[in-house]
């Protein structure tokens, strides 16, 4: 891990990378793009909380001053909670927002690159980017799907965001190879709602399951990630019914102003909570915090096959 040398990694994260403990990532795009301060440094500490009470180190990914950091500290995380310009990174983003010296949130794709080179083999986000609805006429398509085939990183996730073309976004993840592992689901969850009415064909019930099946890809040195679909609970859910109209709305009205790339997530998102008088954030917040918990027993059950093996073979 030479590349440590001229990045940032947190104390915490680093000692439990070089006792071979577990840790998961976490991307820093939900609390500079998703919601505002101080209610997205109070969630971002509430997911850390999640990861470290399902005994795994959390590691949030970001960029500050052009300096990639693998996990924050709480005073880091607080001011990058408040900081304002904030470029929204990807892959083809890292390069520039490190030689430029800005500050950099990360996006599934960029949190993927990085946890790769730290040895983070478990990343926990809300829901993945994907092929966006009219994707046939706009060719608009999240840079997270093309990560998964680049990328070994193990990434639990609601499904994709619901705002997007779903059949087609699990269309390009088997195009892509991609696992797509539903955990005690045999469907797709759709973001908000647990359901999306398109069947998986891999299914397992149990985290330790799952976390048998990256430790046989990485044994198998098999390029490319896996998509743990793990559905909202059931409390918060929105079900698709309710919550598609307003989705419509908010993409009439991007379509009206203009809005796209980027900026189209955040928009849609900000839409949809005010739509919903706030239930979408909270359905988002919960499902966030429901993922970070299953990556984290997800990474412990990883450790625990690792360690077997060892003594195994000891």
């Amino acid at each position: 891990m030479s590349w440590m040398n001229e990045y940032v990694v947190a104390d915490e994260v680093l000692e439990a990378l070089n006792n071979h403990a577990p840790v998961v990532a976490l991307e820093s795009t939900i609390i500079s793009h998703g919601m505002p301060y101080p209610e997205n440094v109070a969630v971002a500490k509430r997911v850390e909380d999640a990861v470290r009470n399902h005994g795994a180190v959390p590691a949030t990914i970001a960029i500050l001053k052009g300096r990639i950091h693998v996990g924050l500290t709480p005073d880091q995380l607080e001011q990058f909670a408040q900081t304002r310009e904030v470029m929204k990174c990807s892959r083809r983003d890292l390069p520039f927002a490190v030689s430029c010296e800005l500050n950099g949130a990360t996006t599934v794709s960029a949190t993927m690159i990085i946890a790769e080179m730290a040895g983070i083999d478990v990343f926990a986000t809300g829901g993945i980017g994907g092929v966006h609805r009219g994707a046939e006429l706009n060719f608009d398509v999240s840079a997270d799907l093309q990560e998964f085939a680049n990328t070994s990183v193990a990434v639990v996730s609601a499904g994709a965001k619901a705002i997007l073309d779903i059949p087609k976004t699990l269309e390009y993840l088997e195009t892509l190879g991609v696992p797509v592992i539903g955990l005690d689901t045999a469907e797709f969850p759709a973001f908000y709602s647990r359901t999306s009415g398109l069947a998986l064909s891999l299914s397992l019930p149990t985290t330790a399951a799952i976390a048998a099946v990256i430790h046989e890809k990485k044994r198998m040195n098999l390029k490319g990630g896996i998509l743990i679909a793990n559905p909202i609970p059931a409390t918060y859910e929105i079900p698709a019914h309710e919550i598609e109209p307003f989705i419509n709305q908010a993409l009439q009205q991007a379509a009206e102003n203009g809005i796209d790339g980027k900026e189209l997530t955040p928009f849609l998102l900000k839409t949809l909570n005010a739509a919903t008088a706030g239930k979408s954030q909270q359905a988002n917040e919960q499902l966030v915090l429901n993922n970070a918990a299953v990556a984290a027993q997800i990474a412990c059950d990883l450790v625990a096959i690792r360690r077997k093996q060892r003594f195994i073979a000891l």
